[in-house]
C-alpha cells in the first residue's frame, strides 16, 4: 500500500494506525516530500498481489491505471478531500475498505481513457475545467448548488466557446462534460452514480452556435432551466471522437489538468478495473 499524506485533508495518522493492525502483512510505504508517487505505485505493484493506495481521486486515478495495466486488483482506501471514486463504490472509511478486503468482496468497474490516459469518474475540455475550479472557489462560502449556478455564470459570461468535431460533426461548445458510467442528477451539477458498470459514456454538453446563447444560457441557469434548454445536451455513448479546431489542448481527467492532441478518442476499456467494496 502506498500512502500519499499530500492527497488532501482525510490523511492522518489514524487511517495509517488502523491499516497497520488491521493488515499487519500488507507493506505500507508512507510517501515523504519529493517522492513520486507514480514509481512507487508501479514498485508497490511489482511485488504484491493487489496494489493498495490512501488519498484522494487524482492518487487513486494513478493506482488504478498501473492496477488495471498489470491485471491486478485495487484497494482503495478514501484519503483526500472529496473521495468521489470511493463514495460511489460504497466505501465511506477506512473500516469500509478493510471490511470488503477482509470479506473478499469486490466489484468489476468500468474505466474509460481520454487520449490514452485512464480516468474513472470525469473527463472534460473547454469551459468545463474553469466551470469546477470556479465552484470549488465558491462552494465553502455559498455550498454547492448556489456555488454551481454562480461559477456557471461567470463562465459563461467570460469565456469563449470552444470548436470541434464530435465524430465528424462540426461543433462550438461552451463546455463539455463526460462522465464514466451513468451521472445524476440531469444537468450540469452531475453528483453520483448507482452503477459504475453500465458501458455508457455520459456526455453532456451545452452548445455555443446558436444566436443570442451566452444570454440565454444565463437566464437558463438562473431560472434553473438549464435542463430543459435546447441548448443543453445529454447522450449516451461508448466512444466519442474529438478533432480539436482551435488552439486549445487543455484537458482533465478526475480532477488533474494536462495538455492533450488535436485528435482523440473518450472511450470505455475493454477490461474492468477489480476493486475491493462491500457488493
Amino acid at each position: 500500500m502506498v500512502v500519499n499524506p499530500g492527497a488532501g485533508s482525510g490523511v492522518g495518522e489514524g487511517p495509517l494506525q488502523r491499516l497497520a493492525e488491521a493488515l499487519p502483512r500488507a507493506r505500507l510505504v508512507e510517501l515523504e516530500e519529493g517522492d513520486d508517487l507514480e514509481q512507487a505505485l508501479r514498485d508497490a505493484a511489482s511485488s504484491g498481489w493487489a496494489l493498495g493506495i490512501v488519498g484522494g481521486d487524482g492518487s487513486v486515478n494513478t493506482a488504478a491505471g498501473i492496477a488495471h495495466a498489470e491485471g491486478i486488483p485495487l484497494f482503495a482506501v478514501p484519503g483526500g478531500t472529496l473521495n468521489h471514486f470511493a463514495r460511489d463504490v460504497g466505501l465511506d472509511s477506512v473500516d469500509d475498505a478493510v471490511a470488503a478486503l477482509a470479506a473478499g468482496e469486490a466489484l468489476a468497474v468500468d474505466v474509460a481513457t481520454i487520449d490514452g490516459r485512464l480516468f474513472l469518474n470525469t473527463a472534460s475540455f473547454g469551459g468545463y475545467v474553469e466551470l469546477v475550479d470556479a465552484r470549488e472557489r465558491l462552494e465553502g462560502r455559498l455550498g454547492k448548488w448556489p456555488a454551481m449556478v454562480v461559477a456557471l455564470v461567470q463562465v459563461l459570461r467570460r469565456s469563449s466557446p470552444t470548436e470541434v468535431e464530435l465524430d465528424g460533426r462540426y461543433r462550438k461548445l461552451w463546455m463539455i462534460f463526460v462522465g464514466n458510467c451513468t451521472y445524476h442528477p440531469h444537468g450540469f451539477a452531475p453528483s453520483w452514480r448507482t452503477r459504475l458498470d453500465d458501458g455508457h459514456l455520459d456526455v453532456r454538453l451545452v452548445d455555443a452556435a446558436a444566436p443570442g446563447a451566452r444570454l440565454r444560457l444565463i437566464a437558463a441557469v438562473l431560472t434553473g432551466r438549464l435542463g430543459r434548454c435546447r441548448m443543453y445536451e445529454e447522450v449516451r455513448v461508448g466512444e466519442l471522437a474529438v478533432r480539436r479546431l482551435d488552439e486549445d489542448r487543455g484537458l482533465a481527467r478526475d480532477g488533474e489538468t494536462f495538455d492533450g492532441s488535436a485528435e482523440f478518442t473518450i472511450t470505455k476499456c475493454a477490461e474492468p478495473l477489480l476493486v475491493y467494496a462491500p457488493h
